[in-house]
């Protein structure tokens, strides 16, 4: 049984339904982030679980037991926002601590507690300090400590990295997971950077205008995305989504055509393994491939089944250091590829890509989801 469980949930603002039929569970020990734009709902989910926010209809469950009607207090769960919220008249001892001491712990056994905190997230040194005195990354530890100490079920992270410049958003990233690794802990995380999504959990949760997308590991997202909006919302850069046509092959062998303003079609073949009814002769789909799919000769997974070498003019080269970024133009949309960081494209030449037709999915220009 899973140890968190959203059921049939809605969530009404007035006459706005802001979360509808939302389900979702995640296991124990488990990290469930929740992803999409801005607007979409992720941050309300996480408030109704956390009982900041009554539920119109469904149930919430925790380690089976439903908490639809309790006081945020009484769910065991403690929470790690944006903002901090920091005490910043205490020290960070104090602030760690706090909750604690509203609970009548022991002194002796709640400096123990916020040692053992500091020393997991490695703030010992920062004891004595104020919030005042610490750096942005800083004060972000002294928040997770406050809920750390605390040993609560679950633990509900509210784009707790937005406020962060770049490198301290990639060193905290880091601490979580790490935090994660050491203490088995239960985690709802909300965000909208799609790395964050992918490199802390378990368990990726789209959302788009209060409706769940996509539910699945990092590794389904991102390869097996199930409509054009999580392809073109997870990843950076975006899969590139083409439109093509369907041309008569040998049995059971369909190809596509993409076309290109001035110069040939394209023609791909579709492998073996991902032939749909849907594919049949003269029938339009969107074929999605991601940007490491299309590469240089000499990158290229030689392992693959199904490489084609396409024949294209440059139109911007980016070099992003451990690879090189290349923009071309195929049926009417830009099309980017990722090249080892040495190979050889200048803008306005021709260059031979590989597209590696293995990892490519395809979907249905009408509703928008996955054909495979």
């Amino acid at each position: 049984m899973a140890f968190l469980e959203v059921s049939r949930l809605d969530k009404r603002f007035g006459a706005v339904d802001v979360l509808k039929d939302i389900n979702v569970d995640l296991e124990k020990g488990g990290f469930l982030v929740l992803i999409g734009p801005s607007g979409c709902g992720k941050s309300t989910l996480l408030n109704t679980i956390a009982g900041l926010e009554t539920i119109t209809s469904g149930e919430v469950r925790i380690d089976g037991h439903v908490v639809n009607d309790l006081h945020p207090s009484k769910r065991d769960i403690a929470m790690v926002f944006q903002s901090y919220a920091l005490y910043p008249n205490m020290t960070v001892a104090e602030n760690i601590g706090f909750a604690l001491e509203m609970r009548g712990v022991s002194k002796s056994d709640r400096a123990a507690a916020v040692r053992d905190a500091a020393r997991t997230l490695q703030i010992e040194h920062l004891l004595a300090r104020r919030p005042a005195q610490l750096s942005g990354g800083q004060r972000q530890r002294v928040a997770m400590g406050r809920a750390l100490v605390r040993k609560p079920r679950l633990f509900l992270f509210d784009e707790p990295l937005s406020n962060l410049d770049a490198k301290l958003r990639v060193d905290m990233r880091t601490e979580i997971k790490r935090l994660h690794h050491r203490t088995g802990a239960t985690i709802v995380y909300v965000t909208h950077d799609q790395i964050e999504a992918m490199t802390l959990a378990t368990k990726i949760a789209v959302m788009k205008e209060g409706v769940l997308q996509q539910v699945g590991t990092p590794s389904d997202i991102y390869n097996r995305p199930t409509n054009l909006f999580v392809a073109d919302f997870m990843g950076s850069p975006a899969m590139n989504l083409l439109e093509a046509k369907v041309a008569a092959g040998g049995a059971n062998e369909p190809r596509l055509t993409l076309t290109r303003n001035g110069s040939a079609p394209i023609t791909l073949r579709v492998p073996e393994s991902k032939v749909t009814p849907a594919m049949s002769a003269g029938a339009k789909i969107i074929l999605g491939i991601r940007p490491e799919a299309i590469t240089d000769e000499g990158s290229a997974d030689r392992n693959a089944r199904t490489l084609d070498t396409v024949h294209v003019l440059v139109d911007v080269v980016e070099p992003a250091g451990s690879d090189t970024l290349v923009v071309t133009t195929i049926a009417g949309k830009e099309v980017i590829a990722r090249l080892r960081a040495d190979a050889e494209a200048r803008p306005g030449e021709m260059l031979p890509l590989v597209f590696n037709l293995d990892k490519a999915v395809y979907f249905d220009p009408e509703t928008g989801q996955r054909l495979q």
